[in-house]
């Protein structure tokens, strides 16, 4: 059996900026700053990570980012949901919805999410999609700020669910970065790149995945990578 673990955005989808406006205005609600995040590369970042990189920047304790962490959270959250509105930003990238519902149609396989959001904000971004049933498990932002942690969190969270031990051997992590690439080496699990996102083919090839594709339009190709031998 493999546990099969997607990240979000630039991998699955994208929301046209969306958690970038609503983090910017979350955190100069809560704090007063969003520190230099115009300038800030979220590529592959988790969000209490991206929180505290902005605010460290802007001259903040780490005391006093920790405080009004879960406000800004909230705040995130709310105006999160009004960014994305009825869906219409969101988009699936090209083959996406196939291979996700052909892979959550397997018996052999737990369909999950691997990524930097928190919890909440990977629902508020999947739900226009259809999509967010299909995955039975998930390790988020929110469950640690470091993304090299997360396969464990997944890998327990699938054991609970179907009463079987996943190992690195076991896991499939599927995302658009080099920290994606990263995260998969970091846990012994195959890494498959997809230059959906803001990496290029070339630039994801030179991290060494274990497979890159331009996208996901052909099916049956990303199946045999993701649960073939």
């Amino acid at each position: 059996m493999r546990l099969v673990l997607f990240d979000i955005d630039g991998t699955l989808l994208t929301a046209s900026g969306a958690g970038r406006r609503a983090l910017d205005q979350a955190l100069r609600d809560v704090y007063g700053t969003a520190g230099p995040i115009d300038a800030y590369d979220f590529r592959g970042g988790t969000d209490p990570q991206i929180i505290r990189d902005l605010l460290r920047h802007a001259g903040m304790g780490d005391e006093t980012i920790a405080a009004r962490e879960d406000a800004v959270y909230r705040r995130y959250e709310v105006l999160l949901e009004a960014e994305i509105g009825d869906g219409r930003e969101v988009s699936l990238y090209p083959g996406v919805r196939e291979l996700v519902e052909a892979l959550a149609a397997r018996d052999d396989v737990v369909v999950g999410l691997l990524t930097g959001n928190i919890e909440a904000g990977a629902r508020i971004k999947l739900r226009p999609t259809g999509l967010w049933p299909h995955f039975r498990v998930g390790a988020y932002g929110s469950d640690d700020a470091d993304r090299t942690r997360l396969p464990r969190v997944a890998a327990d969270r699938a054991e609970q669910l179907v009463g079987r031990v996943f190992r690195g051997p076991d896991t499939v992590i599927i995302g658009d970065t080099p920290r994606d690439i990263g995260c998969a080496r970091a846990f012994g699990a195959r890494a498959i790149a997809v230059a959906t996102g803001w990496h290029s083919v070339e630039d994801l090839a030179a991290h060494r995945p274990d497979h890159v594709f331009v996208d996901f339009s052909d099916r049956a190709l990303a199946l045999a990578a993701m649960v073939g031998g």
